[in-house]
Formats: structure tokens, sequence, C-alpha cells
């Protein structure tokens, strides 16, 4: 058994400014697809531009927050802010969904690609590979933060986090999704994207592969307690996941007669 380091979530304090890890984690979330992008855009794997990618980067953290915000009011504690609407505003006390950002970044590229006269799914194939390394930032913050944790566990890696307050030995879940939802989805993506695909593939296989990591890692996780386990003792995080899996697998093989870039 281990013990949670007690992190400061503060990282910095500049008089009465306070910067937290978790915003840092973002911000480096959002420095990685930035780079990941001109890495693209240099080596010829997409048409789109540094001005497309400096305004996805800008529109993406609108999407992102705005989204994931509005996600958690609507998937998670509806009845909850139905009678708080003002606490929707009340991003500083946390709630955050990851199928809500997603859908709100999805509005975003749709916007861009209108408008840029791009087909979307060649957005959504640019885009892809340059969520993962995202994703991991953000769960780094879930763990620095002691957000997030796991179901009680016996195994010698498992942590009491002080936040629980139960004193209950837990999965470090954050790792888990950090390892799967992160890295290893990145590695996935990023080696299928660096060849011709059809277009529309490198978005199936990014759907698939976050929904089925996703899937896996929330059995580790211990459910919000205000839902707790849903139909088939599976969670909120498991049931959103499915959608993006079946969605995944179509579009994979509708797209393989799409010219490849």
């Amino acid at each position: 058994m281990l013990q949670f380091p007690n992190f400061d979530p503060i990282a910095l304090r500049l008089g009465p400014l306070a910067i937290h890890w978790y915003g840092l984690m973002y911000l480096a979330g959002f420095g990685s697809a930035w780079l990941l992008g001109r890495w693209r855009i240099r080596h010829g794997k997409t048409r789109l531009t540094m001005r497309d990618l400096e305004d996805l980067i800008f529109y993406g953290v609108l999407g992102v927050v705005l989204g994931g915000r509005l996600g958690y009011v609507l998937f998670y504690k509806p009845d909850y802010y139905l009678f708080h609407p003002l606490e929707i505003a009340y991003l500083w006390e946390g709630g955050m969904s990851f199928h809500g950002g997603l859908l709100g970044v999805l509005s975003m590229m749709l916007w861009l690609a209108h408008s840029r006269k791009y087909k979307f799914l060649e957005v959504g194939d640019f885009v892809a590979p340059l969520i993962p390394l995202a994703l991991a930032a953000g769960r780094l913050g879930n763990f620095i933060n002691g957000e997030l944790w796991g179901r009680p566990s016996s195994l010698p890696w498992a942590m009491v986090f002080p936040q629980s307050g139960d004193g209950i030995p837990r999965h470090p879940s954050q790792i888990y999704q950090m390892s799967l939802e992160g890295l290893a989805l990145f590695a996935l993506v990023w080696w299928f994207s660096n060849k011709p695909r059809p277009t529309g593939q490198v978005s199936a296989v990014f759907l698939m592969g976050y929904g089925v990591f996703r899937f896996v890692a929330e059995f580790a996780r211990e459910p919000d307690n205000f839902l707790g386990l849903l139909a088939a003792n599976l969670s909120m995080g498991q049931w959103l996941s499915l959608p993006m899996i079946v969605a995944g697998i179509i579009m994979f093989f509708a797209s393989a007669n799409q010219p490849s870039r």
C-alpha cells in the first residue's frame, strides 16, 4: 500500500494570484497539440495550414471548456443544476466531462471545416493524433489534485487518497487513465496516422481506441457518488464510451473506399 503524495494543488503564487497545477496541465495539453500539429503540417501529413492550426487551438480551448462544462451538467448532474443554474458558471469548483468536451471540439471543427472548405473528416484526421497527450496531461492533473480516485484495491501500488475521507487503499485510476487514454492511445493513433489512410479512418481509430481504453479503465475508477453504477453495473463513463466505439467501427469500414491522405 502506498500513501498518496501530499501535493500542493497550487504550483505557484504571485501575490494574490495562484497558478494551479491543473491549469498548467491544460496549458501543457494545448501546447503539445500545437507542437504536434506543427510537425504534421511541416511534414506534409495534411493540407491544413499553420493558420488553421492556430484557429483550431483557439476555438478548441472554447470547445473543451464550454462543452466539457455543459457535458458535465447534462450528463452527470442535470437535476442539481436545474435548481442551481447560476452554478453552471462556477468552473473553479470543478466538474468537466471529456465526452462533453469532445462534442464541443467537434462543433468547432465542423465550423472550421465549413468555413475553410475542408472535409470535416479531413480536419478530424488532423486533430485526432494531437488529442491523446493532452488527455494524459489532464489525467496527471487529476492525480495531482487527488481527485477521481479508483475503487478499493489490495494491490501493492494501491494508494490511500486523503480526499476520499475513508482511509481505504484504492486504485490510482488517474494513472491508469493517463497511461491508457493518453500514452497508449497516442502511440496507437500516431503510428496509424503516419501512413496515408482513407479519409476518416484516423478519426475512427481514435474513437474506437479512446472508447475501449476508457471503458476498461472505468472498471478501476470509483463511480461518481451521486450516480453510482448504472444499468448492467456500468458507470456513466462506460455508457458514454460505448457509442464512441460503435461510431468508430462504423466510420472505419465506411471510410475504406475514401481517397487516402
